[in-house]
């Protein structure tokens, strides 16, 4: 197993960029992650934009799409998540959805445009008579041609191996917040768990997508927290999902104040500077956003989007809403030629 641990702030150093596969980890301390945070707004942007420049096509944004294949009754008690058995949000428990099922709308997601599929399952952790259904889920929608993805929630190595084995492309697994907020947050599993399970999954050889959620009534520090923990990890995740809180109704975050659009494009220009070859994904809460806050997020460095009509369980934008932006953009989907500027849509 690969050994993740907690990295105590006081010992981190800056360093050079370096690749996502390199030993030499990336030293942020949160002091310096704060530093960022209190930049003139326009100055963060465009160190951001730099950045993000000299790593990717500015113009291209990566598009995933979000199944989930097993929905509500799960045992945590994540106080953000209407599927917790905890909360009284309405989403009713489900069993794991028929194979041919998922194929189908791996294939519709691929002919919207979408390169990644990403399957979900609300669970603590998978059961061994769940591995097999899920692998061949792995396999059918890798045969489609798309890159796969998985959040099954906590995972043993042996676990970890097998979706290697079926041939996993990314698994998820969030930390959610810095350390020192987790725990108002969630209690039914601790921050150590989910450096266990990143540990496992990293030993397999299986990319990692780990991000977290922000608005959840944490400070700026604890912000700056959240993301010292990301950029630290050796190496950090090839993918990082930005998640803007949705308060549901049922949940104990459900009368959480909305935080601050700025400070969520400060977050995403953060997670761009201090993990340079990252794709930062715009993720939950982009339904709440409007199309000039989004185009913002772009400039800021995000460079992938959950795309089509649901996230989870919390709505998401269309696809011809999002495609519809993309030309007024004149931004393009990965693998894609760039859209025509034809005037005004809709």
């Amino acid at each position: 197993m690969t050994t993740i641990t907690l990295i105590p702030v006081s010992s981190l150093r800056p360093a050079p960029a370096r690749t996502v596969t390199s030993d030499i980890p990336q030293r942020w301390p949160v002091e310096a992650i704060e530093a960022l945070y209190e930049l003139p707004f326009l100055d963060l942007l465009y160190r951001a934009q730099q950045v993000h420049r000299e790593h990717f096509n500015a113009n291209e944004v990566q598009l995933s799409t979000l199944l989930s294949i097993k929905t509500g009754g799960c045992s945590e008690d994540c106080g953000y998540c209407p599927q917790a058995s905890t909360a009284e949000s309405g989403v009713e428990a489900s069993k794991l959805m028929p194979l041919a099922d998922v194929i189908e709308a791996a294939q519709a997601a691929k002919d919207q445009g979408a390169t990644r599929f990403c399957m979900g399952a609300a669970w603590r952790s998978p059961k061994d008579r769940d591995m097999e259904r899920v692998t061949d889920m792995v396999r059918e929608v890798r045969a489609l041609g798309l890159e796969t993805c998985m959040t099954l929630g906590m995972l043993e190595a042996e676990q970890a191996q097998a979706l290697k084995d079926a041939g996993l492309d990314y698994y998820n697994h969030n930390l959610d917040s810095a350390p020192e907020f987790y725990e108002s947050i969630i209690t039914t599993r601790t921050y150590q768990d989910r450096l266990d399970t990143l540990g496992h999954v990293r030993a397999a050889g299986i990319n990692v997508c780990c991000g977290g959620i922000v608005g959840m009534g944490e400070s700026r520090r604890e912000r700056a927290g959240l993301v010292a923990q990301l950029a630290n990890l050796n190496p950090y995740p090839e993918s990082v999902p930005i998640n803007n809180l949705v308060a549901v109704e049922g949940t104990p975050l459900a009368n959480t104040a909305p935080l601050d659009p700025f400070e969520f494009v400060r977050t995403i220009a953060i997670a761009r500077i201090t993990m340079p070859l990252t794709m930062v994904r715009l993720s939950a809460g982009r339904e709440q956003m409007d199309e000039a806050l989004q185009a913002l997020c772009f400039a800021a460095g995000a460079n992938s989007i959950f795309y089509g009509d649901k996230l989870l369980t919390t709505s998401n934008p269309q696809a011809e809403l999002d495609r519809q932006l993309f030309v007024r953009l004149g931004l393009k989907a990965q693998g894609e030629r760039p859209v025509a500027q034809t005037g005004q849509c809709g």
